[in-house]
């Protein structure tokens, strides 16, 4: 063999000895110091399985400082559900403890394709227990290199009396289902929109089956999804009664499909966003028209349906939702896991909760607890 091709070859193989090397000297477990901790003796373990309604807006990793990410310069008080319900419910709901973990997209493939276990998919900054992603779909929760059901399952492995007695809350499908508006205020019977609550609601089992057939106690509770003509961005589009009405059809169906699967699932129950969002800000006028929605008043603070990175506004600048929206929802979530699993929890007040928000949303300048 001619000597440069011996060299290529050599190369070669020192290339990929590197790259096995670094594959597997990075153990996606998290440090066992952190599985060793300390923590409310009572405490309910909290897994979570979605997009980036459930991915933590301080994830650094995912939105560096700078980068104009959830609540830009409004960051330090800017808050989603799980951040709520860690600092409000953190010694009865335990989401894990706030670290950087898991394995990079490139990591996690090279791992896979050797044998390897991933850890979570990608690498965040996040609670433990927190596998939701931003921009991910219903097939995430089970296939590809997110798997984040799978994934979840095998850290639990490494708890189990921890998993006992735990909840994990799944919250997705806007991905799938918000580039199918049109097709929704057109024609709500269309195969297609059948074809995608059919896969989405088969994937929603497989990851409870996933969990279960490992940690068969675990409890779930599947939230269901808003109306996405209720978001300020959408307001200018579908500004009709017959539109309106098509896509209130089409989003019907895929909630009572949820719900249906919470209801034929033992230990498992649903929260309908739906109905919550329109407790509180209402809908469309019967016109179809965005005139109709509500300010909600919470302590002496009101928040309209407007969007805005200044928490008066229920959604923040990246039509995400802001800390009062997140803030009312993570207090629904309590009651339903009370109600509907019958989770022994204590219940958010208003006035607990206005507690709560009151310095995040004063004139910007107070540092917000536990930023």
């Amino acid at each position: 063999m001619p000597g440069a091709l011996w060299m290529v070859l050599g190369l070669a193989l020192l290339l990929g000895a590197g790259v096995a090397l670094a594959v597997t000297a990075t153990d996606p477990g998290p440090p066992q110091a952190v599985l060793q901790r300390d923590r409310p003796a009572k405490a309910i373990a909290l897994g979570v399985l979605g997009d980036s309604n459930s991915h933590s807006y301080h994830d650094r990793l995912a939105f560096p400082p700078g980068s104009g990410g959830r609540g830009g310069a409004q960051i330090a008080r800017t808050f989603n559900w799980p951040e709520v319900l860690a600092r409000l419910r953190g010694s009865e709901l335990d989401p894990g403890p706030w670290l950087e973990w898991g394995s990079a997209n490139e990591v996690s493939g090279a791992r896979r394709a050797v044998g390897l276990p991933v850890g979570r998919v990608p690498r965040k900054e996040d609670y433990l227990y927190n596998f939701a992603v931003s921009g991910a779909g219903c097939d995430d929760l089970t296939t590809g290199r997110l798997s984040q059901a799978r994934h979840l399952a095998l850290l639990m492995d490494k708890e189990p009396e921890r998993w006992r007695r735990a909840v994990v809350v799944i919250y997705i499908g806007l991905a799938d289902w918000i580039p199918l508006l049109e097709l929704q205020a057109r024609d709500p019977d269309a195969p297609q929109l059948q074809q995608t609550i059919d896969r989405c609601v088969a994937r929603q089992a497989e990851a409870i089956a996933a969990v279960r057939e490992r940690h068969p106690e675990v409890r779930f509770l599947i939230a269901g999804l808003v109306n996405e003509i209720d978001d300020p961005g959408q307001f200018e589009h579908f500004r009709s009664a017959g539109e309106s009405r098509n896509v209130d059809l089409a989003l019907g169906r895929f909630n009572a499909a949820l719900r249906g699967l919470a209801e034929r699932t033992p230990g498992a129950a649903f929260f309908d966003s739906h109905a919550w969002f329109r407790k509180h800000w209402g809908s469309r006028g019967p016109d179809g028209l965005p005139n109709a929605y509500r300010t909600v008043t919470i302590g002496s603070f009101q928040v309209s349906n407007t969007v805005g990175d200044e928490p008066r506004n229920a959604l923040v600048a990246d039509y995400h939702a802001g800390t009062v929206w997140n803030a009312l929802w993570a207090q629904a979530v309590v009651q339903q896991l009370k109600d509907g699993l019958g989770l022994s929890l204590t219940p958010v007040t208003d006035a607990e909760l206005w507690r709560y928000l009151q310095p995040l949303v004063a004139p910007a300048g107070l540092k917000a607890p536990g930023s």
